[in-house]
This record gives structure tokens, sequence and C-alpha cells, in this order.
């Protein structure tokens, strides 16, 4: 019988953060995952801005910069008639090597596609704890345990191991939720999609310094969907609506009418829904990321949510193995965060709109005047039409809060996200030296940030008696960092109370923030 803490069914990035996290705070986890890692057909390309933050917290973030993304390969996205056709509009995002430092973050988002991304995930998790072709077959649970029965599929034995907690990270069709029963009914109707990846050795050289991270083709009457730079190099990837019937060739060269060598490397469908679990948690048993949501990728807000999803049940998990978490510490996980992926859904699906629904003239296609005319109408439109909030939502990323019974709330409603302390959302960054930031002092536990010149010692006295009586982990650091005198934030990097005074019953707040009070 293998023994470990907490079962991870799925090694995607969302498994894969979880263990990360876990393991950052001294708990023994086991990740199954049912393929052999290799990745054939990448996904995802960008890992955002907040998740970046904890790849900063879990000593990823700069392999994940150096990952093999070209500092000089432009980040803009374009919206075309064809890749070396007429320009219609262009979003300007410089490169990595040259945008502007973003005042709200440390970490800015970075391209970072699949096949270069789980790879590293996995190195930083370790054989130990990573089991590839290992396929979950049924589990059982008790009030004290997770028994589950999984399947080497490299000899097919049988393998029985003992958790104190699963976690379904195993994707959109997730057998974890299947078995648990959850329900998650679809919010928008399916579609369905074909990606074609192919690479194009010389693609970049033909287009210059006026390439783009994306091209939004605007052909009628069927190519309307992107059309992607994967590794900055040569690979590619072209969606197309799966009604399209072109040849997977024929595809590319309607998209791409530059002269330029192209090898199709595969052709694949996906199904594209909008679902939400009706619940996040049975018992011993919880659900993160594709499991729990699924979104349309407009926006890239799919993984990011799961990540965030880990780092916010991580602490909760390692808090309850530990002996310190309240009864209704486990149960926030998904008050706090099914509200954000309801709140993700909703953003996608309008970014998907904007694309689906936009109507595309045939002469735009005209090298005439006319032509120019539709070109230049469509372009208004295009802009009048908020699409760069699908490529730069600083909002989505950061500016969700959490509500729950773990956090106290403050009474405020109108708030900055970038700049103001709110019970429930992230810790603002702040630099406190050359390369700190305020960032890097919240993980292990909970830490007191006391910007008041003149703390009230007694009280913080009293309040490290408090978190140490009841065996939590707990720092202070003392500096101008907030506006609020005294700012207690969460292992995950969010706010759990603020104010202008300590509270003369620290135990009281103490027993709030690790569940202690339903």
């Amino acid at each position: 019988m293998n023994e470990t803490d907490v079962l991870i069914i799925g090694g995607g990035p969302v498994g894969l953060a979880l263990a990360l996290d876990l393991r950052s705070r001294g708990v023994a986890g086991m990740v199954l995952e049912a393929t052999d890692g290799r990745i054939r057909h990448p996904r995802v390309g960008t890992v955002g801005p907040r998740s970046m933050e904890l790849m900063r917290r879990w000593g990823l973030a700069e392999r994940i910069r150096k990952a093999g993304w070209p500092g000089d390969h432009p980040l803009d996205v374009a919206w075309v008639t064809a890749v070396g056709g007429h320009e219609i509009h262009r979003l300007h995002f410089g490169t990595t090597d040259t945008r502007t430092a973003l005042p709200y973050t440390p970490e800015p988002e970075q391209v970072c596609p699949q096949h270069w991304l789980l790879p590293l995930l996995a190195e930083a998790v370790g054989p130990d704890v990573l089991r590839r072709e290992c396929r979950l077959e049924s589990f059982l649970q008790d009030d004290d345990q997770v028994l589950a029965t999984a399947t080497d599929l490299s000899d097919g034995s049988r393998l029985d191991i003992r958790a104190r907690y699963l976690v379904g990270c195993d994707g959109a069709a997730s057998t974890v939720r299947t078995a648990l029963r959850i329900a998650a009914p679809p919010r928008r109707r399916t579609r369905v999609f074909r990606n074609i990846l192919f690479r194009a050795p010389r693609l970049r050289e033909r287009l210059g310094p006026g390439g783009a991270l994306v091209y939004f083709l605007t052909q009628p009457p069927d190519l309307r969907y992107p059309l992607r730079a994967i590794d900055g190099r040569d690979l590619y990837r072209l969606t197309v609506g799966h009604h399209t019937s072109a040849e997977p060739m024929s595809a590319i060269r309607s998209a791409i009418i530059l002269d330029t060598p192209v090898e199709v490397l595969s052709d694949n469908v996906w199904h594209l829904t909008h679902r939400v679990a009706e619940r996040y948690r049975r018992g011993r048993v919880f659900l993160a990321g594709d499991a729990a949501h699924t979104l349309s990728p407009s926006g890239g807000f799919g993984m990011n949510t799961g990540i965030a999803d880990a780092a916010d049940l991580g602490w909760k998990l390692a808090a309850e193995l530990a002996g310190w978490a309240g009864p209704a510490l486990l149960d926030s996980y998904e008050r706090e965060r099914r509200p954000v992926a309801e709140r993700s859904l909703v953003e996608a699906d309008g970014n998907l709109r904007r694309t689906l629904d936009r109507r595309l003239p045939t002469e735009i296609l005209l090298d005439t005047e006319q032509g120019a005319r539709a070109r230049t109408q469509l372009a208004r439109g295009i802009q009048r039409s908020g699409v760069r909030r699908e490529f730069e939502a600083p909002d989505m990323h950061f500016g969700y809060r959490h509500t729950s019974p773990v956090i106290v709330p403050d009474g405020v409603t109108a708030y900055d996200w970038s700049a103001d302390l709110v019970a429930g959302g992230r810790a603002p960054h702040v630099w406190l030296g050359p390369e700190t930031s305020s960032l890097d002092l919240f993980g292990p536990g909970f830490h007191l940030v006391a910007s008041e010149p003149h703390p009230d010692l007694p009280g913080l006295d009293a309040l490290a008696r408090a978190f140490g009586s009841r065996g939590i982990p707990f720092t202070l650091t003392r500096t101008p960092a907030y506006r609020s005198p005294y700012v207690l934030v969460r292992p995950d990097g969010h706010v759990a109370w603020h104010g202008p005074e300590l509270p003369l019953d620290s135990g009281g707040l103490v027993d709030t923030v690790r569940g202690g009070r339903r």
C-alpha cells in the first residue's frame, strides 16, 4: 500500500502547481498522470502575471522566462486578411526585452508554451512525486482517508494508494468529478474547432520586425480565428472552425499568402465548453482547474484560474494536515474560488463573442479604394469593440476579491485593486528594495505587515502568542509598505484582515482567519 498526504490526479499545469505549493509547505504529495508526459500538440501559450507571481514564490519564474521564448519577438496582436496580406488593426505590446515595467507586479506575463512549461514543472516536482503512465481506476473515502486504486500502464500492475485527501486536476472530462457525481452543466453551446500545428522555418524572417505574436484572420467566409506563434521561432498554430473542410495545408496557405516553406505537424479537433462544477468538494475529495471549470481560451484565463485554485487550496490542505485549521477552512476553498471561475467564464465568453459576431464583408479582400474603405471601417469597429481587453486584462488576473468566513470584511466597496488594500484581495505589490517585492514576504504562514511608525508592541506580542499557541506559522515585518497601519496576509498572498489598530481580541481574529468560526 502506497501512502501520501495528498493524492493529485492529473499532472498538467494545475496538478503540478498544487504539488509545488504543497511541497513548499512540507506536505507529502503524489501526482498520478495517465500519459507519458510528452506534449505532441501544445495548447497553453502564456503564463499570466498572477501565475508568474506564484511561480516566483515557488522559485520558478526565472526559469520560465529563460525557457526559450526570444526576447526580441514582437508580442503584438494584428488583425489581417492573411499573414502577408492587408493589415487592418494592430495592438502594440513591444517585446519581452522592450516592454515597459508594470507598476503593479514584479512578474509580467510570459510566453511559455505547454511543451516547455510542463517539463519544467515536472522537473521541479521531481520523480519522487510525479508518477507518469498511472491511471486512476476508482476511489473510496471515509471520515479519515481516501483509498484509491490505479493502474501502472507501463506494465499493467495495480497500485493501491492511501491518502488523507484527493484532488482531481484531471481536466474537463474529469474522472474524479464523474465519480463524485458532481454536475457541471454547460453554460453556453459547445463549439468545435480544429487546431492545425505546423512549422514554418522562414516565416519569422520573412515577416521581419513587423511580425506579431497573434494574427487574427479576417478572411470571409470561414477564417476568423487566430494564427499564433508558439515558440517564437518556427512553430505556429492555426485555429479554424470544425466545419471548415479544407485540408490542413490548404487552410494554412489561405492564412499565409507569403511564399514560405510549411510542414504540417498535426490537425487536432477540440471542443470548447463553458462549465463550472456545481460543487468543488465532496468530503475529502476536491476539484481544481479544468475539472472544476472550463472556459473559452479567449483571454487566456483557463490555466491561470486553475493555478490560482492550486494556491488557494494548497495552504488550506497544509493547515488541515498540520492540525491548526478550523472546521470552516477547507469549505472556504469553494466559497472563494467558484465565483472567480464564474467571473472568468463570463469574461472569456465575451471575448469569444467579439470574434464570433464580427461581420467580415468580402470587400475587405479587394485591392481597390472600396476595399481600403471597407478595411478602415472594419478597423474602427474592431477598435470600438474593446479588443485590447482580451490581451491586457490585469483586473481579471489581480482584481478579484475573495469573500468567505475566513476573511474579516472591511466594508470597502469601491477600490483600486492595483494599489488599495481590501479584505480578500491580493496584497498589492510594493518594491521594498531593488529586487525585493512585498510579495516575497508571503507564503510559509500568516504574515503581518506593520506600517505604523509607532506600532502597538503589546498588541503585536499578543497576536504572535495567539498564532503560536495554535501552532500556526506567523511572521512580522515592520516596514512602511501599505497605507493601512496593520495588514494580515494569508499564506496565499491575500489579505485576511487589515485595520488602523490591532484588535483587542487577538485570539478571536486568529480563530476567524484559520477557519475556526463558521
